[in-house]
């Protein structure tokens, strides 16, 4: 009987399985970075805001303490959005005309709330507390990066699981003393990781095993 398919169709065959392993290893390495990338993520990205409000002003320029909008972040699990008394509280009295700053008038004037975008949004499947992170020693930076220096706010972080367990397999890397929590800019005085290790001490912060476990994130 003839043969039906040519001497190279073998060599065909084992280019093709081997060419299909590269392409599936190139494929799952392409989502991979597509999944990580500021493009999914929306990292870096300056979010459009109602009012085009400036933590570089207020916070680089003026240097309000966050703690004086976000009043919650001490004490409970959200920063907390200001109200608009809050803003009021200087805007009744500087640039109290501005039609940039209406919004805010009218949002005192009826008590609706103003519909700012999110900027940082987790999954409705991950438990974040901000007091816990705030309590122990973990600075607004160390998430929300130098927000002095943004016009517009933009997140600095994926807030994909593997960010979040590299802080918490190492915290020593990112713990400050409690006076330095708002800190803009901060630089140890001395060795971090040796700062670090005496605060997961002094702050009695849970074993890497405990802060990498399923049920510490996901409740």
């Amino acid at each position: 009987m003839a043969q039906i398919f040519p001497k190279s169709a073998n060599a065909i065959a084992r280019a093709s399985v081997y060419g299909a392993i590269f392409v599936l290893i190139f494929a799952g390495w392409a989502f991979d970075a597509l999944n990580r990338s500021a493009y999914n993520t929306r990292a870096f990205m300056a979010r459009e805001q109602p009012i085009p409000f400036s933590h570089a002003h207020h916070v680089g320029g003026l240097g309000l303490d966050c703690r004086y909008c976000h009043t919650s972040v001490e004490r409970s699990s959200f920063a907390g959005i200001p109200p608009t008394k809050t803003c009021m509280n200087c805007h009744s009295q500087i640039w109290s005309t501005s039609p940039m700053l209406e919004p805010v008038r009218a949002s005192f004037r009826t008590g609706q709330s103003i519909r700012w975008t999110r900027v940082h949004d987790l999954p409705d499947f991950v438990y974040f507390n901000h007091s816990i992170h705030v309590n122990k020693g973990v600075g607004c930076e160390s998430c929300h990066g130098r927000v002095d220096k943004m016009p517009l706010t933009w997140a600095v972080a994926s807030l994909q699981m593997d960010w979040c367990l590299d802080c918490h397999r190492h915290p020593e890397k990112v713990l400050r003393p409690q006076a330095f929590i708002t800190t803009m800019g901060y630089q140890p005085a001395g060795d971090q990781e040796e700062i670090g290790r005496r605060l997961m001490s002094e702050n009695h912060i849970q074993t890497t095993h405990l802060l990498t476990s399923c049920s510490t994130c996901h409740r």
